[in-house]
């Protein structure tokens, strides 16, 4: 991932598509959303057609003049529009469980923003407004994180992220928890009016798994870059052998992860007095040798969810769509959260393979091979050492094994058998974060092991990389002499991780 530098104090929603990478910025920079002036008149020309279809056509329109799902035939008079919608929102309201993270509220509003903007929806420039006004000063709706099926979109979180914008519902606020209608009163706003279509345009739609999606991939990533790191010090801890990295390895079976990761590792090795060391064993176990083949198929698929979820995240996924320069009002199904619900799944799976690959690591460390210490400490017997850290990798490794069954394999029935094929798409979602978690841990572990091994070493140095790496984690995490409390000294690792920035750049041509 390319490091920015430059803080971007302002983004203008319908701008440019947003991709994971500047989601992420906008993230960390606080930037500020307003709404592009190619947005506003997209989002104007589009109600403004809608107000004259309505007007002008007595056919019934789907979620416009008709009710929704099985009440799809139940048609709606002009003066009950406002009311269809309001009531829309509130009977949807039905995501339950815990409260979803802040980070995901404020996706979910950034990504249903982004879309309402391309002008295919029928809501008006208020609604979108209020929305990034919501954003932008931190009004962060209550949002549970069970309740979507993932097809209608995602029907029952988005009511309930949307209730706040016309009165209802809670929010957190200022550390808080507020109903709607007193952030409403803060501010000086008046709830939005729904107008015909509106209420449907914000329940409608994927963001509340693309959102998740997009937190997963963030992390993901991260993880992703510190299984490198982790492995390439667990391969000096063990003294591994370079040649599986080497190139021409990798460009006799040329997926581009495991190129990636071949040149990963030479580059983070590069300088090691361990690695280019005469070795007495000609090889290593798969845990070790296979790590191109390993890392870089996982990385591969973090690049296929990655372009999918651009797709998605730029897609209009809301129902009915409006096509005003056509005259057309669709009922579709692009609210179908199918082509996400799949790729989580396989993203589960993938990040799954390096928390398994991992644990081997670090049983093959504590084993007492190749001139270490059984479980990495001087007085094996008295002391424990690192033996029950491989325990709870285990632990989680066999977990992560069980959140990586495919939800999209399951589909209920739902909306009196109008909605008859689900995707599960929001379950795929949200158990990444599960999957993260563990990882998040395992990680830790890894290095713990990989650390304590690099210093029985000594005085052979490791890559200068590697060596400021141990350098900054000893600060915080020292030798294990003699049985410590490893949870306290997981818990310092897991702190290490979240405030030290892998940055394994390429070599210029």
């Amino acid at each position: 991932m390319n490091t920015m530098t430059d803080k971007m104090e302002t983004y203008a929603i319908g701008s440019s598509p947003l991709t994971y990478d500047l989601i992420e910025r906008i993230l960390r920079d606080g930037t500020r959303l307003v709404l592009s002036d190619e947005a506003v008149a997209q989002i104007t020309h589009c109600r403004e057609f809608l107000d004259r279809k309505t007007d002008d056509t007595t056919a019934p329109i789907y979620g416009v003049t008709t009710g929704f799902g099985s009440l799809c035939n139940k048609h709606i008079s002009p003066e009950d529009l406002t009311t269809l919608q309001e009531n829309l929102v509130k009977s949807h309201s039905c995501s339950v469980g815990t409260p979803v993270a802040p980070e995901v509220v404020k996706l979910m509003l950034l990504l249903k923003a982004h879309a309402l903007s391309m002008g295919f929806s029928g809501v008006q420039v208020e609604t979108v407004q209020r929305i990034l006004d919501f954003y932008n000063n931190d009004i962060l709706p209550v949002v549970y994180d069970r309740g979507s099926l993932g097809a209608s979109g995602d029907l029952a979180p988005l009511a309930n992220l949307f209730l706040p914008l016309i009165g209802e519902g809670e929010v957190m606020f200022q550390g808080k928890r507020r109903s709607g209608q007193e952030v409403l009163n803060i501010f000086g706003w008046n709830p939005i009016r729904l107008k015909s279509k509106e209420g449907l345009a914000l329940l409608n739609g994927t963001q509340f798994m693309s959102a998740n999606g997009i937190k997963a991939l963030i992390d993901g990533w991260h993880l992703v870059n510190c299984f490198d790191l982790f492995g390439a010090m667990s391969l000096e801890a063990f003294d591994g052998r370079i040649e599986p990295f080497w190139d021409c390895i990798q460009q006799v079976r040329p997926h581009p992860g495991q190129i990636e990761t071949g040149r990963v590792f030479r580059e983070l090795l590069k300088g090691s007095e361990i690695i280019k060391r005469e070795k007495e064993h000609v090889q290593d176990p798969y845990s070790f040798r296979c790590i191109p083949q390993v890392h870089g198929a996982v990385k591969d698929a973090m690049n296929h969810v990655t372009d999918v979820l651009h797709i998605e995240i730029n897609s209009v996924t809301d129902n009915p769509t409006v096509f005003p320069d056509e005259d057309m009002v669709v009922s579709g199904g692009n609210f179908h959260g199918e082509p996400i619900a799949l790729v989580f799944d396989y993203m589960g799976v993938a990040l799954h393979e390096l928390g398994n690959i991992s644990e081997r690591r670090v049983a093959q460390l504590i084993l007492g091979l190749r001139g270490l210490p059984e479980f990495l400490v001087a007085k094996p017997g008295l002391n424990s050492g690192f033996m029950i850290p491989q325990y709870a990798a285990a632990s989680m490794v066999s977990q992560n094994k069980m959140y990586a069954w495919p939800a999209s394999c399951d589909s209920i029935v739902s909306s009196n058998g109008q909605e008859d094929l689900v995707s599960m798409g929001a379950n795929s979602a949200t158990k990444l974060h599960k999957i993260i978690d563990n990882l998040k841990r395992i990680a830790a572990i890894e290095l713990m092991n990989a650390a304590q091994g690099l210093d029985f070493r000594r005085p052979l140095k490791s890559s200068p990389y590697i060596e400021t790496v141990m350098e900054n984690y000893r600060k915080e995490v020292p030798f294990v002499e003699d049985d410590v409390v490893m949870q306290d000294y997981i818990q310092r690792t897991m702190d290490f991780l979240d405030r030290f920035d892998i940055v394994i750049e390429k070599p210029e041509d």
